[in-house]
């Protein structure tokens, strides 16, 4: 497909009987599917192609002023002076004037944190809303109660706060943050339509991970087995699963190996740095995809009355196994094989458009294909400035 072609796509509303068509919906699907087909081949990147775009656009309103004044004046009576003002820097209506633009606070913002960083998904955002001068309401998640009860004390001991919501929670909120999977993003995205309130989701996905067979196999493992591990694998942002060459998945998983016993010693139930899921519901969640998908390859030890699962590597997983269809808040890794790029960068293209991806090669080709955001410090990705 040409660069460009069905990267802006018409899809008319008249009526049978007018110029212009009724779209059907078949049609409207034909469309959207040759729209994202042009926008896969990723040429709306590049500086030039939008730059030749945008002059297009002001070479066509230019060539064809004539004939938008006349539809106008047809379908509003509306006269217009000159159409190219629409690409001019200041609207036909200020000329005269100088504009300034105003940033001021929303007002009410409502934080819903996440029980997998119960205090960063609740302070972080915080910080951001009192920084532009807004109130803040903070709703940490009922699954982590320790640190709930440890905000509600410390929080209107440092702050200008209120415990008692009784007051603030008939207002309309300005603005919403929401960490958290995409089933109940959806809900809450849905309860702030109906207020026509904006929104800011972080939702989980599964992140994947691409090991090139040109990279540093430990340097590679140390990254992913500390980024799956950590909290026990209860992050939105930590490897869901590994997409290796199949030239180094041996050395890859031996390596993997060798990081848990280096990271945790030979029984990370005793390890202190080896964490604990947080309630029975996503324990056992976990346990039975785990138990359902691939060949454990380590771990697979599960603890229900401690909420312990062993740090698990999967080997011989396919892409139907339970444990690629869903989330894994859990410290579970499958991992799975390609022979090259480009069968892996199609694999992560046919699902759900992940938070993040991570790639390891010294390939400096591999971080620019696909157009794949691609993080090789695994996790940093959450200090980095948005």
């Amino acid at each position: 497909m040409p660069c460009g072609e069905d990267l802006v796509v018409l899809c008319c509303r008249t009526r049978l009987g007018e110029p212009c068509l009724k779209t059907y919906p078949l049609e409207c699907v034909d469309l959207l599917k040759r729209a994202k087909a042009a926008f896969q081949t990723g040429c709306t990147t590049k500086e030039s192609f939008r730059l030749a775009q945008l002059e297009a656009l002001v070479r066509m309103l230019g060539e064809h002023e004539c004939d938008f004044v006349d539809a106008l004046g047809r379908d509003l009576h509306k006269v217009w002076g000159k159409v190219t003002a629409l690409c001019d820097q200041h609207a036909v209506s200020t000329t005269l004037d100088d504009c300034l633009v105003v940033s001021e606070p929303l007002g009410v913002v409502l934080i819903m944190g996440t029980w997998c960083s119960p205090v960063l998904f609740c302070l972080g955002p915080l910080v951001g809303a009192i920084a532009a001068g807004n109130c803040a309401v903070i709703s940490p998640s009922e699954h982590t109660s320790h640190t709930a009860e440890l905000l509600h004390r410390l929080v209107p001991s440092y702050l200008d706060s209120t415990n008692d919501l009784a007051d603030i929670v008939e207002l309309k909120f300005d603005h919403v943050f929401f960490v958290g999977n995409r089933e109940e993003g959806s809900r809450v995205a849905q309860a702030a339509a109906r207020t026509f309130t904006p929104v800011t989701l972080i939702l989980g996905g599964k992140n994947p991970c691409y090991v090139d067979q040109q990279c540093d196999i430990t340097a590679t493992a140390q990254r992913i087995a500390w980024a799956r591990f950590h909290n026990a694998g209860q992050s939105v942002v930590a490897p869901d699963y590994v997409l290796c060459h199949v030239d180094v998945k041996t050395r890859l998983v031996r390596a993997l190996k060798c990081c848990l016993m280096q990271f945790y010693g030979s029984d990370p139930r005793e390890s202190r740095s080896f964490g604990r899921m947080v309630n029975l519901e996503i324990i056992n969640r976990t346990r039975d995809m785990l138990w359902r998908s691939g060949k454990v390859a380590v771990g697979g030890q599960v603890i229900e009355a401690e909420k312990y699962i062993a740090p698990t590597i999967l080997t011989e997983v396919v892409e139907t196994d339970p444990i690629m269809q869903h989330d894994v808040f859990g410290p579970v890794l499958p991992v799975l094989t390609v022979n090259t790029l480009d069968e892996a960068i199609t694999f992560i293209n046919k699902q759900e458009k992940p938070l993040c991806v991570y790639a390891y090669s010294s390939n400096s080709k591999v971080n620019v294909s696909g157009r794949m955001i691609i993080m090789q410090y695994s996790i940093l990705i959450m200090s980095l400035d948005q």
